[in-house]
């Protein structure tokens, strides 16, 4: 059974109380999977009980600080439960996979100067997204397709990525941010078991639209905006047509998938 957990469910708003920035952690299998990493979601993961030592991989998808405000301390903590609980990385090392490297390079920098210099016994392997799957391992298999929320580097090169997920026979899309739901349209194909979908940019009709007309069998938002954040009453009322089962997440809410 793959359960998805939500660290996070708020887009990037000022602090809100109950709710942080955007993470969600996949367990499939014994590993846990990471993607993206507001602030506070190692916190959140490890007083809920989430095994952080078994994190195998961790995928952002944007370098906006509400999807990586908490990388510093995600690593951070890996490396004290690593060091001073003497609980073993499971896999000896951690990827992650950034649009940016050079984010992550800052990130480090500022760790190595942190309490006994960041000296870590796990390794770190660090790459970017890739279109098209650029992740397999026994429990899950990763596909990036390019989100329009950002635009390209100068060089041609992608800075904002929405995945999609397949585990267990089943498939779930994560929207990171997008400029519309054309973005997700590839992601999303014929239909999939779960969509993870932000509204920090988005009506909740719009959403909920795409979602009926695209075969998605369950609908959870994340990344909450305005809209939701506020109660609107809009909210409610495309809630209560939407014809597929939604779930406004919480920090703490589980899917399974």
């Amino acid at each position: 059974m793959a359960i998805f957990k939500v660290l996070g469910s708020c887009s990037g708003t000022e602090p809100m109380a109950g709710r942080h920035h955007t993470s969600l952690v996949l367990s499939s299998g014994d590993r846990n999977y990471i993607f993206d990493a507001g602030e506070n979601c190692s916190h959140t993961a490890h007083t809920q009980g989430v095994d952080l030592c078994s994190t195998r991989a961790i995928f952002i998808s944007h370098p906006h600080y509400d999807h990586i405000g908490g990388l510093m301390g995600l690593f951070w903590t890996l490396n004290k439960l690593n060091n001073h609980c003497k609980i073993p990385i499971a896999d000896g090392e951690v990827k992650l996979f950034i649009p940016e490297i050079s984010v992550w390079e800052n990130i480090y920098e500022v760790l190595k100067r942190t309490e006994g210099g960041f000296k870590h016994k796990f390794g770190i392997t660090v790459d970017t997204p890739k279109l098209g799957t650029f992740y397999e391992d026994e429990n899950i298999r990763v596909t990036a397709f390019e989100s329009h929320h950002l635009s390209q580097n100068e060089d041609g090169s992608i800075r904002s990525f929405s995945y999609r997920i397949e585990t267990e026979g089943k498939a779930a899309v994560f929207s990171g941010d997008v400029k519309g739901m054309e973005d997700i349209e590839a992601a999303v194909g014929d239909g999939c078991d779960l969509l993870l979908c932000e509204t920090g940019h988005h009506k909740v009709k719009t959403v909920c639209d795409f979602a009926e007309a695209h075969n998605v069998k369950q609908l959870v938002f994340v990344h909450h905006g305005r809209e939701i954040l506020d109660g609107k009453f809009t909210v409610k009322e495309a809630l209560d047509n939407c014809k597929i089962p939604v779930i406004i997440s919480d920090d703490g809410t589980a899917i399974e998938i």
